[in-house]
């Protein structure tokens, strides 16, 4: 591939994740809406928000398993089109079952399949390696520039058409990732069928699931996952439980995804010049540092905006270096499952920050025992990272 081609595949694929992210990681602000319209309660609420992250991460191996075979354009497709539908049945929903299936379910299948591991490994396997840890962050800035821009919009549309329209806008706004989907895909098929000596996908699943590092990994990128999910779902509530309004969160959001696109620009750039463990493992402490100064400071405006571009730095921008020690580990041709995989243990982590957010609120009417645990385990998560043999498994990386 070109120069030219390696730029239109990355834009493309950033544009689509800007479209799925961006709105995905504005959920929260639903959630005070929701619960006064329906009654269902912050609990059941967070709950369906859990299961969303929980689905989400268990969707990208799957759906990286389909692109690795069939290739990127169907799963993109179907994905893109579910999480139009589920969007679009939200508002319908009245009972704590239908929000499950549809924001719990749906929109996170449709969001899933339209995210890193398959945009992440269509795009590693089109452009050479001296490309591909820049491509990555690009590409994931892509989804923290969406929610750059979705936050606030998605905030104004709940005050001008109310929740229901705002869900609804932003179905429609979705379909928008059709034509980008259809000029990414233009020239990609599924890959050729030929005999594997090496044992194929389910050999590469076995052997990177008895590898420690890859475990290692795994156990950062679960804290990683705890802490954006608690914070994505429940900052806003915690906003006002600071007495300070609603625009405070969404502008908080806001400028999280507008520091995460500098940050991902950075941590892609990094992963060509320093061993991408290192890199995790700053990003991991330097969160535990910025909540404990959280917690400390004045609850004011500029203290959750200052604390907003901290944190948006690592937000995401964990996604290139870890994508990236799969890569020096394994090799490619596998790249969007075996990433998927990590992405799943990162959804387990999102899906207990979701649900035990809301559960903290509801028995101690405050996040306070949350933050701790946000601390503790971003700190763990730094350590974890070290020993990691970041070398890569040579017999792998032929196949």
């Amino acid at each position: 591939m070109n120069h030219r081609g390696v730029w239109i595949t990355t834009l493309m694929a950033s544009a689509i994740l800007m479209i799925t992210m961006g709105a995905r990681q504005s959920m929260g602000l639903y959630v005070g809406p929701l619960n006064t319209d329906t009654g269902l309660g912050i609990v059941t609420i967070s709950l369906a928000m859990a299961i969303g992250q929980f689905v989400w991460g268990a969707i990208q191996p799957i759906a990286g398993a389909f692109a690795d075979k069939y290739g990127p354009r169907p799963v993109l497709l179907y994905g893109l089109l579910i999480l139009v539908i589920g969007s679009a049945l939200t508002p319908f929903v009245t009972s704590s079952m239908g929000l499950i299936l549809t924001m719990g379910v749906l929109t996170a299948m449709g969001a899933g399949a339209c995210s890193f591991s398959v945009l992440l490994g269509a795009a590693a396997q089109r452009m050479p390696t001296e490309s591909r840890g820049v491509a990555s962050g690009i590409i994931n800035a892509g989804g923290s520039f969406g929610q750059f821009v979705f936050a606030p919009i998605i905030q104004k549309l709940i005050q001008w058409m109310g929740w229901m329209g705002s869900m609804w806008s932003m179905a429609a706004v979705t379909l928008l990732a059709i034509p980008l989907l259809n000029r990414l895909t233009s020239d990609t098929h599924a890959p050729a069928k030929a005999p594997d000596p090496e044992g194929g996908l389910k050999k590469a699943v076995r052997d990177a699931m008895h590898n420690p590092s890859y475990l290692l990994l795994h156990l950062g990128f679960f804290t990683c996952g705890f802490h954006i999910a608690f914070l994505v779902t429940h900052l806003p509530t915690e906003v006002g439980l600071c007495g300070l309004s609603p625009a405070v969160a969404s502008w908080s959001l806001a400028i999280i995804g507008l520091a995460n696109i500098l940050g991902s620009l950075y941590a892609g750039s990094c992963v060509n010049v320093y061993r991408s463990k290192y890199v995790l493992a700053i990003m991991y402490s330097s969160r535990a540092v910025l909540v404990g100064l959280y917690l400390i400071a004045p609850k004011t405006e500029w203290t959750f905006y200052a604390f907003a571009v901290g944190l948006g730095f690592t937000w995401l921008a964990t996604v290139p270096p870890t994508a990236a020690l799969v890569g020096k580990l394994f090799g490619i041709r596998y790249l969007a499952t075996l990433f998927g995989l990590t992405l799943l243990s990162h959804q387990i982590g999102g899906f207990l920050g979701a649900y035990l957010g809301g559960l903290a609120l509801t028995v101690n009417g405050d996040y306070q025992w949350m933050w701790w645990a946000d601390i503790a385990l971003s700190a763990l998560a730094g350590l974890i990272n070290l020993p990691i043999k970041e070398a890569p498994i040579l017999k792998l990386q032929a196949a």
